[in-house]
């Protein structure tokens, strides 16, 4: 039975890699942050399935006893300061975990246990402002955000320790990916749970920023499965992961009000408070070396996961009422 260790184990991505590892045959640790409040909602459901363990990106003493203590086969960081309007209002923050974090996970590895198999979590937002269209493994980039930023010094050390020390290192170069159990605070969760209060007569309106920019959007659930094919190869490498299509933040409220009968310009705001500073407009990816060398593809289109989002939060928004739970998110 393989070990994996996955940090961020409680977000998006880190609940659905546990669940796909698991279903593989893999014993699966948890890594969490020691916090003083519950973040674990998104695992609830594989409490009795997965060994949890504390350690911290800040801290290398936890993170060298983690790795000491478990000997992984495959390790995971999926952890970050993940938002990116937050990445303006704490930069060193989001440095420290997402930039750093990733050296001092690596150190841990070389030192404790350099057999051990390991995935960055990289970002399409290292592309920023675009310097061609599509985006593959080779284009240059030029981030806009300090999260962007972060996320490329993750990658490039990353690459450093695989040249310098031999590990086994490769870094997914993930394009947007949504799904159900994505934040509320992020653009696409904001939108489908807002339409589903909206449609359930608790609110009217729905505030958003910049409607043209422009994403290539997939579903989460078929983005982690492409993580766990790069740790599968004989060679480690980089990977771009996206569905190669593009759509804008108007077309995606276009499809989720229209999903519930509803038509988005009677309910969307425009408001300046959520412009960025730096605006990346259009990213778009090619993802021919994952399917070419991991065999990867995704399992549905952008339109089906829009619906997705929308009936799953039509469903919470209900059950919350039920409960006499009301959001002011």
């Amino acid at each position: 039975m393989p070990t994996a260790l996955i940090t961020g184990v409680t977000g998006q991505d880190g609940s659905y890699l546990a669940e796909y590892l698991l279903r593989l045959g893999y014993r699966v640790v948890g890594v969490t942050r020691r916090t003083s409040t519950y973040t674990a909602s998104r695992i609830e459901h594989l409490r009795d399935d997965i060994e949890m363990a504390s350690a911290d990106l800040l801290d290398q003493t936890s993170l060298l006893a983690l790795v000491e203590r478990f000997k992984p086969d495959e390790v995971y960081n999926l952890a970050a300061q993940s938002f990116v309007p937050t990445s303006w209002d704490q930069p060193v923050l989001t440095g420290e975990f997402t930039a750093l974090g990733v050296t001092r996970l690596l150190e841990a590895i070389r030192h404790a246990w350099p057999q051990a198999r390991f995935y960055q979590a990289s970002s399409s937002e290292m592309f920023g402002n675009v310097q061609q269209i599509p985006q593959n493994e080779d284009t240059p980039f030029y981030p806009r955000s300090p999260y962007g930023v972060s996320k490329l010094y993750g990658h490039w050390i990353t690459v450093n320790y695989r040249e310098s020390y031999g590990l086994h290192a490769s870094s997914g170069i993930l394009f947007n990916h949504e799904s159900e159990r994505r934040g509320l605070e992020f653009v696409t969760r904001k939108i489908s749970y807002r339409v589903a209060s909206i449609k359930h007569g608790i609110t009217s309106e729905l505030r958003l920023g910049n409607l043209d920019a422009r994403r290539d959007w997939g579903y989460a659930k078929d983005y982690v499965k492409a993580m766990h094919l790069m740790l599968q190869q004989e060679v480690p490498g980089d990977y771009v992961v996206a569905m190669g299509e593009t759509h804008s933040v108007r077309e995606f409220c276009e499809l989720a009000f229209s999903h519930v009968g509803l038509t988005w310009q009677d309910h969307v705001v425009i408001d300046p408070r959520f412009y960025r500073p730096a605006e990346v407009d259009l990213l778009v990816g090619d993802a021919r070396r994952a399917a070419t060398e991991l065999g990867w593809s995704p399992s549905i289109g952008f339109a089906d996961l829009v619906k997705l989002m929308v009936d799953a939060d039509c469903e919470l928004v209900q059950d919350e009422l039920a409960r006499g739970i009301r959001r002011t998110t």
